[in-house]
């Protein structure tokens, strides 16, 4: 497992004020170490690429940067706006995150501020010709770092912020918690096969939020130190208030701070651990296809194919043994999936037999795969879209289409 500082450090790189900010200290430390180089200069080169040929490359370079800047970010908000008011408010957290925006708006900002601030010290009399020299190829450095990043940007812009590239990013971001609960059931901890001894105590949470991550590396080296058990309660996703409990641990002599210090809560859920908070993303883009207000029964069908593929495809869980022995969690419930990605669109489109068509067919192939549980709750989940939609269709002709539907199998 990731340690909780190197979790810490990997959202700060997904920020996008943490991307233009290096980008700006890139520019000012080449601004700062262009006149070390000065010593490497050949005299022929002073006189060609001089001052005066690269001055007002800077001088166009510094206008035109602030401008596509501004102009980017404003884009860049806009289409994320209307991301989340189309699809779900979550989608612009992921959509915040999206690595070609944040690359393109920190080329433009480095540039920026690498042209503004080589101009001030030219006319403040601090470079050299030899310097300018090296800011002269700095500077077609830049061009064709900026040509890069606008090309990119481009064709990124003819599709940010569309259903599709929304859709795109929630299935990148749920496929790895999903794939690595497949590869590691219970995430390394032990199933929790067998009681705890008696005298268990709960490990309260000392703050509100939704655990973000279980650090079970640090965990476990705590209760392998006090020859303790201990039992999670709070899996990744689970929203608390103070004093409930994260688990319970019993055996040895452990400080539950210690214990409740491997645990990292926050106001908003990730997808580090949960496994389910992309499935549940997917079917709320799914819902706000399926309102009145958008009426988009094509969206809500795409999403049934696009969960249908993603949960085919995760296979059965590895039988691994535990990393963890000191550490019980449940593992992966298939039938929670099924509830988060499928339950709530069948009760809102079960009076619309184009998308109970599509859930009975998604049921129909899950009800095959290699996961014996994902089957079982493929097929509960198949007799709970029947009974949604026996009470919800009204006209003659549909239910008697629904009932050949089951008569298929």
């Amino acid at each position: 497992m990731t340690p909780r500082w190197l979790l810490l450090l990997y959202r700060l790189s997904k920020r996008l004020g943490v991307r233009v900010l290096m980008g700006a200290i890139l520019a000012l430390v080449a601004v700062a170490l262009a006149p070390l180089f000065q010593g490497l200069i050949p005299d022929w080169m002073k006189e060609r690429f001089g001052a005066d040929a690269v001055t007002p490359i800077l001088s166009i370079l510094a206008t035109t940067m602030l401008t596509v800047t501004t102009f980017s970010l404003s884009v860049m908000v806009q289409a994320f706006q209307s991301a989340a008011s189309q699809a779900t408010p979550r989608a612009y957290r992921l959509h915040l995150e999206d690595s070609t925006a944040q690359t393109a708006l920190a080329a433009f900002t480095g540039t920026f501020l690498f042209s503004l601030t080589a101009l001030v010290l030219f006319n403040a009399g601090l470079y050299s010709e030899e310097s300018a020299v090296v800011i002269f190829f700095l500077t077609i450095a830049s061009i064709v770092a900026v040509i890069v990043a606008m090309l990119r940007w481009i064709g990124h812009l003819s599709v940010m912020g569309s259903m599709d590239h929304t859709l795109d990013r929630v299935v990148e971001s749920a496929l790895p918690p999903l794939e690595r609960a497949m590869a590691r059931p219970s995430l390394g901890a032990v199933p929790p096969e067998r009681d705890l001894p008696s005298g268990a105590l709960e490990v309260p949470a000392g703050r509100a939020g939704y655990v973000q991550y279980i650090n079970f590396e640090l965990l476990e080296e705590t209760l392998a130190a006090a020859e303790a058990q201990f039992r999670v309660i709070a899996h990744p996703g689970a929203h608390l208030v103070p004093g409930m409990p994260l688990g319970v641990v019993a055996g040895g002599h452990v400080a539950t701070e210690d214990i409740a210090r491997c645990f990292t809560l926050g106001a908003e859920r990730t997808m580090e651990q949960d496994a389910r908070y992309g499935v549940m993303v997917m079917n709320e883009v799914a819902i706000r296809a399926l309102s009145p207000a958008v009426n988009d029964p094509g969206t809500a069908i795409d999403v049934v194919q696009r969960l249908e593929r993603m949960l085919m495809g995760l296979g059965s869980p590895d039988a691994a043994p535990p990393d963890y022995p000191h550490v019980q969690m449940a593992p992966l419930n298939p039938a929670h999936l099924l509830e988060d990605g499928f339950f709530p669109l069948i009760r809102d489109g079960a009076a619309r037999p184009e998308v109970i068509s599509c859930v009975l067919s998604a049921m129909k192939v899950l009800r095959s795969a290699e996961w014996p549980a994902l089957a079982e709750a493929a097929e509960a989940t198949r007799a709970y879209t029947f009974a949604h939609a026996e009470a919800a269709l009204t006209v003659e002709a549909d239910r008697r289409w629904l009932e050949s539907k089951r008569q298929e199998g």
